[in-house]
């Protein structure tokens, strides 16, 4: 492959590569992709750590508790009015969480060029069921 000085612009850069037989020119592009692919990883790499870091985060243990409780109340027919006004407020508060950790999946599938499900069977998670 020829030498090329360090101190070139992209134009130049552009020329020189037109010069290059069939053979030189496949080298050179997969040597371009790989030098991309280098570049881009760490944050990609990180990206996705941070985006599985959200996807991770669990209903705070509180929180959680406190809904499986009223839920408990509800089933046994047992909940207050006020009670019943805490389950609706932590049920918007759940389920914001839930969406906003379908908002970081999909970004995941994005990143990883596959489709939402795909992303959710790689990673073990089912969708709910719902009474």
């Amino acid at each position: 492959m020829p030498i090329i000085k360090a101190n070139i612009s992209s134009e130049d850069l552009l020329q020189a590569v037109k010069q290059l037989n069939e053979h030189e020119l496949e080298s050179f592009i997969a040597d371009v992709i790989a030098f991309h692919a280098q570049r881009k990883a760490p944050h990609l790499a990180e990206t996705e750590a941070t985006l599985l870091q959200h996807i991770n985060l669990p209903v705070p243990d509180t929180m959680q508790q406190r809904y499986n409780e009223l839920i408990a109340s509800r089933r046994a027919e047992r909940l207050t009015d006020e009670e019943y006004a805490e389950l609706l407020r932590l049920t918007d508060q759940v389920e914001a969480l839930q969406a906003q950790r379908v908002a970081y999946l999909a970004q995941l599938a994005q990143l990883r060029g596959k489709s939402l499900t795909q992303v959710m069977a790689d990673l073990g998670i089912k969708t709910p069921e719902y009474e």
